[in-house]
């Protein structure tokens, strides 16, 4: 445990200095007659093959973009190109090693890497076993067209012909690449062959890639990790996040034995020396070597080597060094892998920012050039026009076939709406009885949480009297309920998140979960929200379905990418062949001011993909907690901290003790009337059941819905309630402007028009920044707030005195001001 970590004032305010063992800078130097003896003299000339083959799809690519045609098939491509021309060596070098278990994520310049680590993974897997994952994929529709158009031969060629043919498809935006077109140039990826996503944000494969490397880690599955990424991104938070992530010393010291260790992942940074036009040693960069990094996050300097990225071999072995760190658990390791970009960022790119010279310069050490006059008469001239002929007849085949519109169709996104419903959600959930049980410490009926639960009541309502939260299940109890169970049922459930451990998590949910769960089931995470965020989406890439908790909305911002570009999108752009089954638990805080208070639920219900779930209730907070942890597709599931000590006043049969889901989506009738609707959005409804009472007594009769989804969500209950009262009001504690609040409005005024005896109205917090406790009154909605809505725009109420200032549902005036 964290308290066990003594921190000894004698020890740490002791004089001293610092000391920093060497870093290698291009230390390898084998012979040709070493790396025969090493490597095997085939296994050399496949290197040469392979940089060839990456090199002729580039070219191809290029000669599209620039020219319209290839080798006189033409074809006009409206996509991106992010050439790595001059780079074959890293790519080739990188994959020299690695089987169909290691798993690769790259960056929008990877088109080489995915080729090199397919070919690898073909050359060492297991042939029938790649060519069965193959045949499978994308229900066999890929395969068809490779088998019918590509070039044939032994298996393995087979399985090549494949690679090619699903990575160009998938350029060109067809259905049968290996994202069904939705991914692109820039995110192709084929898990089958170990290939994750390639990423076009800057940087984003580290967070990921070392969510991936923690599953391995701590789920015991095999392989490493390799997070491929440009020197540029070292620039960037979530990549110096996820170094800190990655080497954290609790995964060294304080797991047990048999989860112990570092992180199985190298970051391999492809460094050639530019992001876009900016240079990074020299003008946007501190560093004059890159790997000097490795020194600041540990004391191992991260193992960092810089290496010779033109010279594949050189590459190929600082990668078996990485592979013995890591599969000792001395993980992680940083390779500063030197190369150079001879093509421009795109084809678009004039390279106006370097000069002739050093391209020249480069150009004379190009890797193919230098490697086959190393190989000598491994590779005679013969040899590589073979190689030379071999790639281009395997490239442009690859082409014609992926360009062939009846062969290689575009998915029909408008014709048929189905196509994207089910690519962007899965809409399915696993069922408990069908997982693993996950490691324990002690059985849950044992732990304190678990006892004290049982001598609660269910009810938070006995006898007319509301019981406190000592004498009745909470809405944190609730969680804590789901949460355990699934905990204790699925091994791939695991936690982490800030204070989590010890702490019982910010906010008391997870107490008792110290008591039931090992470490590297529950951990501690830095306060690194983006990686926190990405690792999630890693880890259940891999497989595992991780819970993991941003303390407050507004940090949502923290991990912006990570929500929206991350864990959203990748199931999609993976043309719905790959699931990201996490949950983020969010808390909505309140009387902590502007950037502690804000309920940023309608932002995060604005970003497809993403399901987003917002209880009020105990009861469904549980339930929904369940259904969440259940699906197969990526929850972000908010918490108002307004709501963790109530007990259930809601719902009359109060929290079951037993396992229940709630269905998500479904909308909740709390309260029947006939004269106006009420729907609410989280820890509103308790002011809209206020309201409710007070217009009870005005003889108006208020139905009131609790939303508890707000992504999806089915909006039958309330047109259905529209059509009987005539009237509908939203409310929520997010900013009105553009609030998911508004998108209902104007979806029921649009089905629901004729019904309608008002306008809708949606409230919404003031679109200021939330002001201290002392002002949160004056920002949030409140029963006032709705009672004098429904009075000035749907219906007079007897008797009512409006309340000074503008309304919650905001003045043109207002508008006008941008508030």
């Amino acid at each position: 445990m964290t308290k066990d970590l003594f921190i000894d004032p004698a020890v740490v305010r002791r004089s001293g200095s610092l000391e920093f063992s060497p870093i290698p800078v291009n230390a390898y130097s084998a012979t040709l007659a070493q790396e025969k003896k090493r490597f095997g003299a085939d296994a050399l000339v496949a290197a040469a093959r392979d940089m060839v083959l990456v090199r002729e799809f580039e070219l191809m690519l290029d000669s599209i973009k620039k020219t319209g045609a290839y080798r006189g098939v033409e074809y006009v491509h409206a996509g991106p190109a992010h050439l790595s021309i001059g780079q074959e060596a890293a790519a080739v070098g990188q994959a020299f090693g690695l089987g169909v278990d290691d798993r690769v994520f790259g960056s929008h310049r990877s088109h080489g890497e995915v080729i090199a680590k397919g070919l690898s993974a073909i050359r060492t897997g297991d042939t029938a076993a790649i060519l069965d994952s193959m045949r499978s994929w994308n229900c066999g529709s890929s395969w068809a067209v490779s088998e019918r158009l590509m070039p044939g031969g032994d298996d393995r060629a087979r399985a090549e012909s494949f690679l090619f043919y699903g990575m160009a498809a998938e350029t060109f935006g067809r259905s049968t690449g290996f994202n069904r077109g939705l991914g692109g140039s820039m995110h192709a990826f084929f898990p089958p062959l170990g290939i994750y996503p390639n990423n076009a944000i800057v940087g984003g494969s580290a967070p990921m890639a070392t969510g991936a490397a923690l599953s391995n880690r701590l789920r015991r599955q095999p392989g490493i990790v390799v997070a491929s990424f440009g020197d540029a991104a070292t620039g960037t938070g979530p990549v110096w996040e996820s170094l800190n992530f990655a080497s954290m010393a609790q995964l060294t010291t304080l797991m047990d034995e048999e989860h112990r260790g570092g992180l199985p992942i190298v970051f391999f940074v492809v460094n050639n020396f530019y992001g876009m036009g900016g240079q990074t040693i020299g003008e946007t960069m501190a560093f004059d070597r890159l790997a000097r990094i490795g020194a600041g996050v540990n004391a191992d300097n991260l193992h960092a080597q810089t290496v010779d990225g033109t010279n594949p071999l050189a590459v190929a072995d600082a990668m078996a060094t990485a592979r013995g760190i890591l599969e000792r658990g001395d993980g992680p390791m940083l390779l500063d892998v030197q190369t150079y970009r001879q093509s421009g960022h795109s084809p678009s790119d004039a390279s106006s920012y370097r000069t002739a010279e050093e391209m020249e310069l480069w150009s004379s050490v190009d890797p193919i050039a230098s490697y086959y006059e190393h190989l000598g008469s491994l590779a005679p001239r013969s040899l590589q026009d073979e190689h030379k002929a071999e790639a281009e007849a395997l490239v442009t085949a690859a082409l014609r076939a992926a360009i062939d519109p009846a062969a290689s169709p575009r998915l029909s996104l408008r014709a048929d709406p189905g196509v994207m419903a089910g690519i962007t959600f899965a809409g399915t959930a696993i069922d408990l009885a069908d997982a693993q049980p996950g490691d324990t410490i002690v059985p849950l009926e044992e732990t304190s949480r678990a006892t004290a639960l049982a001598r609660k009541s269910r009810t938070g309502v006995v006898d007319g009297a509301t019981l406190s939260g000592a004498k009745a299940v909470t809405f944190r109890d609730a969680l804590f309920e789901s949460l355990a169970a699934h905990a204790v049922a699925d091994d791939r459930v695991a936690f982490w998140g800030e204070e989590n451990r010890d702490w019982d998590g910010a906010f008391g949910v997870y107490r008792g979960m110290t008591e039931l769960l090992p470490r590297h089931r529950l951990f501690n995470s830095p306060i690194s929200e983006a990686a926190i965020v990405g690792t999630a989406v890693g880890f259940s890439l891999a497989g595992g379905r991780p819970v993991v908790e941003l303390m407050y909305a507004d940090f949502i911002g923290r991990a912006g990418d990570e929500i929206f570009n991350q864990l959203a999108k990748w199931p999609a752009m993976s043309g719905g062949l790959v699931r990201t089954p996490a949950v983020l638990r969010v808390s909505v805080g309140s009387k902590y001011g502007a950037q502690h208070s804000q309920d940023w639920s309608s932002m995060v219900a604005g970003i497809p993909g993403l399901t987003v779930v917002f209880p009020a209730t105990p009861r469904d907070a549980k339930g929904l907690m369940a259904s969440a942890l259940a699906s197969d597709d990526p929850v972000v599931f908010f918490e108002s901290q307004r709501l963790y000590d109530i007990v259930e006043t809601v719902h009359a049969d109060g929290v079951p003790a037993e396992y229940y889901r709630t269905p998500i989506g479904q909308p909740a009738v709390v309260r029947e009337g006939t004269d106006v609707t009420i729907l609410t959005v989280g820890a509103t409804l308790y002011r809209a059941l206020d309201a409710a009472r007070s217009l009870d007594e005005l003889g108006v009769s208020a139905e009131v819905i609790d939303a508890r989804t707000l992504v999806p969500f089915d909006y039958d209950a309330v047109l259905a309630s529209v059509a009987k009262t005539g009237r509908l009001l939203i409310a929520s504690d997010a900013c009105l402007r553009g609030s998911w609040a508004q998108t209902v409005a104007s979806r029921v005024q649009l089905e629901a028009f004729d019904d309608l005896d008002a306008p809708v109205v949606a409230l919404g917090a003031r679109n200021w920044i939330a002001p201290p406790a002392e002002l949160e009154w004056e920002y949030f909605v409140t029963a006032a707030d709705i009672l004098d809505a429904i009075h000035t725009r749907m219906l007079p109420l007897p008797g009512h005195t409006v309340q000074e200032g503008p309304g919650a549902e905001g003045t043109l005036e207002e508008a006008r001001l941008g508030l």
